[in-house]
């Protein structure tokens, strides 16, 4: 598994408000949107913003409700070859 719960879990609890859950080079990360154009992370793959997240399972999410974003999201970027 690529994306996990815990993945998921540092995204909705990141204190920057713009913050994405990227993969780059294998490994995932929480980083600041602005710094998706830095050289550090060219080529990243964004997975998902925070916003987004928060608008699929809201602030207070469950353990049940991030394993299954973890799960749904590590599908998303095996479909797309990450």
């Amino acid at each position: 598994m690529t994306i996990s719960t815990d993945d998921v879990r540092r995204l909705l609890h990141a204190e920057d408000k713009n913050a994405v859950l990227v993969l780059v080079e294998g490994r995932t990360e929480v980083i600041g949107a602005g710094q998706l154009a830095s050289e550090k992370y060219r080529g990243a793959l964004e997975v998902i913003s925070r916003e987004d997240l928060l608008n699929r399972v809201g602030a207070e999410a469950s353990e049940r409700e991030l394993t299954e974003q973890a799960a749904i999201l590590d599908s998303a970027v095996s479909e797309l070859g990450g």
